[in-house]
């Protein structure tokens, strides 16, 4: 009998030393348009009008200022990937140079971190569907989603491929007709019915620069991490991906023309238009920019953007804490069950029913709950805490890459700029944004609850060693005696 057939078959754990392989099934299509629409969040759509509300014009020097930080760790990321391609995802790189308990701690906070993020879109996805159908309870169409993606993902990774290549294309789309509607109405002179004139004045008023002054700025850089989580996912799909050495490289830099485009043209073109005044943090500027172009469905248009966006991350989602709870397994960090894969497909099965049961319990726990929207902001803010330690968590372990394998480093071919000053401005700019959100009673909520996590890792880890004692000094005098 094959090795291959032995992995598939249900076996102790002893058994299954050897890990199956998964298959390579993301072209440079799936890779390119998934990083893109990793580059543009559901805080795009649905946080930019109380981004743009409390920074004012400042907050295209935050989105810039992330942007470049993110496009950072992206590169450090690569170069640490592509040194070793046997690499399956960054938990790899991270166990190889931190050890197994920086790989045990990071795997579980990232697959943590995605679950959290699939209960809360896959929440809103429900709340979208009720605007076309207002009766309806929003538990319906949330678990159907949640339902939709995991045969997407049952199905095989090209599905999730192509699943997450059209989601993205529909935010591209609509983010580009925003920027030449935009564009046109600037240039044109617009004038709304209540009197705003779209124009560049807009922008370079100085008493929208910073209207709530340093606080208000700060304030701004929350959000906008929120809207770059996600754009790690490149990652986790080093194993699943047809020729890394090539896609890899091209995806990643990609990023800085994308950030430009669909951040920063987008974020100008919303204000010359609107004007900061008439923005509103409880309504898109999407909507508003497409009312005011004289769309009558406009708000359906962007409802049915914002609806995609939302199965878009919670896909990502799903297929993200799929791949690190397999990981995880491979290691021996997880139960050895979890790194069996279906006959066919090559896919996680049992990680991917078990990460989906956890994100159905946690759906219904917020149905639940009174204030959903509340719990929903915490649960969030909790989900991007866990993944700006993710980022970090990717950055140590390049420095320590550096250090301990300078030979790896110069024999690449996809070097991280500026290297090491580089990566350490990088930790310091993610202190900066976990110390500014003790000053928001929302993020405040969650930084606190956050190291509970942190806790019950800590003693599942020792736990998990004090097992691993016991059976070693069980087999020590049946070794001594043979």
């Amino acid at each position: 009998m094959t090795q291959k057939n032995t992995e598939r078959q249900v076996t102790p754990a002893d058994e299954l030393d050897a890990p199956q392989e998964l298959q390579r099934g993301l072209s440079e299509r799936h890779i390119q348009m998934i990083a893109l629409g990793g580059a543009i969040g559901t805080g795009l759509f649905m946080g930019a009008g109380k981004n743009i509300a409390v920074s004012g014009t400042s907050i295209l020097i935050i989105y810039m200022l992330v942007g470049f930080f993110m496009y950072m760790v992206m590169r450090a990321m690569g170069e640490v990937l592509l040194s070793k391609l046997d690499y399956r995802s960054f938990a790899d790189f991270v166990a190889d140079y931190l050890g197994p308990k920086a790989s045990f701690f990071l795997g579980w906070s990232y697959w943590l971190s995605w679950v959290v993020t699939c209960i809360a879109d896959v929440v809103v996805c429900g709340g979208y569907m009720q605007y076309w159908f207002p009766h309806m309870s929003a538990w319906i169409p949330a678990l159907f989603t949640l339902g939709v993606l995991c045969l997407f993902n049952l199905l095989s990774v090209k599905m999730f491929g192509e699943a997450e290549f059209w989601f993205a294309l529909i935010k591209v789309v609509t983010i580009i007709a925003l920027i030449l509607t935009g564009g046109w109405m600037v240039a044109t002179g617009w004038t709304s019915p209540d009197g705003v004139r779209a124009s560049v004045h807009n922008l370079t008023d100085p008493a929208v620069f910073m209207p709530h002054g340093i606080a208000g700025f700060l304030a701004g850089f929350q959000i906008a991490i929120f809207s770059y989580t996600g754009i790690e996912l490149l990652g986790t799909m080093t194993a699943e991906t047809k020729n890394p050495e090539k896609i890899l490289p091209r995806a990643v830099n990609a990023l800085p023309l994308r950030i430009i485009i669909f951040y920063m043209l987008s974020m100008t073109v919303i204000i010359a238009v609107t004007s900061w005044a008439a923005i509103s943090p409880d309504v898109s500027p999407f909507v508003l920019l497409f009312d005011k172009a004289g769309l009558p469905a406009a708000a359906a248009i962007i409802n049915f953007v914002a609806l995609t966006s939302a199965m878009s991350s919670a896909n990502s989602g799903v297929y993200s804490s799929t791949r690190m709870l397999y990981g995880l397994s491979v290691e021996k960090h997880a139960h050895w069950q979890f790194r069996i894969l279906s006959r066919t497909t090559s896919i996680p099965v049992r990680s991917l029913f078990f990460s989906c049961f956890c994100m159905l319990s946690g759906t219904l726990l917020l149905f639940l709950v009174p204030n959903v929207m509340t719990l929903f902001t915490i649960v969030s803010t909790l989900a991007a805490i866990l993944v700006i330690y993710s980022w970090a968590m990717i950055l140590v372990a390049y420095l320590v890459y550096r250090k301990k394998r300078p030979d790896l480093h110069v024999k690449s071919t996809f070097k991280m700029p500026a290297g090491v000053p580089m990566t350490w401005l990088t930790l310091l700019f993610f202190a900066f944004t976990i110390f500014i959100m003790l000053f928001d009673p929302d993020t405040l909520a969650a930084l606190c609850v956050s190291p509970l996590w942190f806790v019950m890792l800590f003693v599942f880890w020792k736990m998990k060693e004090k097992k691993a004692q016991h059976k070693k000094s069980a087999t020590q005098p049946a070794n001594m005696g043979a």
